[in-house]
């Protein structure tokens, strides 16, 4: 839907990412004998192995090349960045950098592996316990490690940007290198006749290039899971982020329930406003993405960006979706409300409780050991897909302790995943509806995977999620008559909770707004 409106159809033909990916327009384009060029610092290790057999299957040739044209003729590219980075401290880190780099490299013997590239800037930042501003609310230094099996580190990284005191923090077993040396450290990995991993879903093809003489094992980014496995200590710094983040949610949300029946407020201002709240904790170290704030027609967009062009009003008779999140110290944050703004339509009101009771369903699931977010992904769907609706993202990713708010290597999508969710992992729950061209709906909060102890005994272990997120769930938009007496009773004891974590901070007009928004339904 977005891409129908924002791109002209005479200059772009648009095709679905994913029911018709890039080597499927590759092999339709390609005429017999033809030739297609990559630049493989941009694709990964597994698009161009997708790529290359859709091309040849064509009668065609894929190619690398040398240098890209884009950058030929962009000649006012911005410079790389320069920001500083800095240590995440142990008190939030939980685990100290010389035990992750041991534990690490004692994997990859095991796998008789010599060495393993890192080339995910989130992959090296937890392993060594640093963090950025290299990208866009994301606390990513950009950066390429070597984690070699004796524990030793290569960090390929621009030595200005480093603060007093992380050449300490790194000590004698980190090799501080220019990212221009790079390409000579993986070849001499290479003439060595090393035996290195790379992942082929991170990896650019640049690096298996370099390569060349290498034995090259394919396999998961070692870093991966044990970054996804939140340790104890980031469990309880992500759960005091999202506590501070509750309270400044909370006050938007009254603030906006006094402010936008008068159709004087516009989606910039309403954004503006969340982030001062935010601000207001006194912790807020950047917010964890562009804060989707989204009236009217705006909100059946999934990924709306409001712009000076398409800022729009919120006006009464209508939703408002706003989808934002913070980057605390402690913790990062992902929320999603939908608010009525006036009296919603019967229809809206459907929808929206058929939206909650699948968000209940994944809140609620209880599942044995071993199963993957496509396996519980359509608990989140059963509502809808029975009145013969749905909706075209997945269910929920992965959330970083202060690293990406998009975080592999599990998620909850239709779309096949084998890894495992597994305790400590924090998942978004954010099932959705989108009436194109009229409104949107989405309910998000953060879960942790954690033990169920109700469940599990010697023959068979099972596990359950734990809500993060606080904050009321619109009742105006809720039907309860369309809810069951056990999902009224998860809304009720939801916002009992809401009330216990944010009402002490709460007073005034602000206080007696919640008391109302998390009223018993059952």
């Amino acid at each position: 839907m977005q891409a129908q409106q924002q791109t002209d159809p005479a200059l772009w033909e648009r095709r679905h990412l994913h029911q018709e990916p890039h080597e499927a327009w590759l092999a339709d384009a390609m005429p017999k004998g033809g030739r297609a060029g990559y630049d493989p610092r941009l694709v990964t290790v597994a698009w161009v192995e997708k790529a290359r057999k859709a091309v040849e299957a064509a009668g065609g040739t894929l190619m690398a090349v040398e240098e890209n044209p884009i950058d030929t003729l962009w000649t006012d590219q911005p410079p790389t960045p320069i920001s500083p980075t800095i240590v995440q401290a142990l008190d939030v880190a939980g685990k100290d950098a010389r035990e992750k780099r041991a534990e690490i490299a004692e994997a990859l013997r095991r796998d008789r592996l010599d060495a393993v590239v890192l080339s995910a800037p989130e992959s090296v930042a937890w392993l060594l316990n640093l963090r950025g501003a290299d990208v866009p609310h994301t606390p990513l230094p950009l950066s390429f490690a070597v984690l070699h099996a004796d524990g030793l580190v290569d960090l390929f990284i621009d030595r200005r940007k480093l603060v007093p005191g992380v050449d300490t923090h790194l000590g004698n077993e980190v090799a501080i290198q220019p990212p221009s040396s790079l390409g000579q450290a993986l070849e001499g990995l290479g003439r060595a006749g090393k035996a290195v991993r790379i992942d082929a879903a991170s990896a650019s093809a640049w690096v298996q290039d370099r390569l060349k003489g290498a034995r090259i094992d394919i396999g998961a980014d070692p870093c991966a899971l044990p970054r996804a496995r939140k340790n104890a200590v980031e469990l309880e710094g992500t759960r005091a982020a999202h506590r501070r983040d509750a309270v400044a949610m909370s006050r938007f949300l009254a603030w906006l329930s006094r402010e936008a029946p008068s159709g004087r407020l516009d989606e910039a201002s309403a954004a503006a406003k969340l982030l001062e709240f935010r601000v207001a904790t006194g912790a807020l170290r950047d917010l964890s993405f562009d804060t989707i704030s989204a009236a009217g027609p705006n909100a059946a967009l999934p990924h709306y960006r409001f712009s000076a062009e398409s800022n729009r009003r919120i006006e009464p008779g209508n939703v408002y979706l706003v989808d934002s999140g913070g980057q605390y110290r402690d913790g990062t944050t992902d929320i999603t409300r939908t608010i009525a703004v006036g009296t919603p339509t019967e229809e809206m009101r459907r929808n929206f409780t058929l939206v909650l009771k699948g968000h209940i369903a994944i809140s609620t699931l209880r599942f044995p050991k071993g199963t993957t977010g496509s396996q519980i992904d359509a608990f989140a769907r059963r509502p809808l897909w029975e009145h013969g609706l749905d909706f075209d993202h997945g269910t929920g990713h992965g959330v970083g302790s202060y690293l990406s708010v998009h975080e592999g290597p599990a998620r909850i999508s239709k779309t096949p995943n084998t890894v495992a969710l597994e305790p400590g992992m924090i998942l978004s729950n954010e099932p959705g509806y989108y009436a194109a061209g009229r409104y949107g709906i989405r309910t998000e909060t953060l879960v942790v995977v954690q033990p169920c102890a109700a469940l599990s005994d010697d023959s068979r272990t099972f596990y359950e999620f734990e809500t993060i997120t606080f904050a009321p769930i619109d009742l105006a938009l809720v039907d309860p008559a369309l809810l069951t007496a056990e999902e009224r009773a998860w809304l009720d004891s939801y916002h009992a909770r809401v009330r216990e974590i944010v009402g002490p901070q709460l007073e005034g007009e602000d206080r007696a707004w919640l008391e109302q928004a998390t009223r018993p339904v059952g």
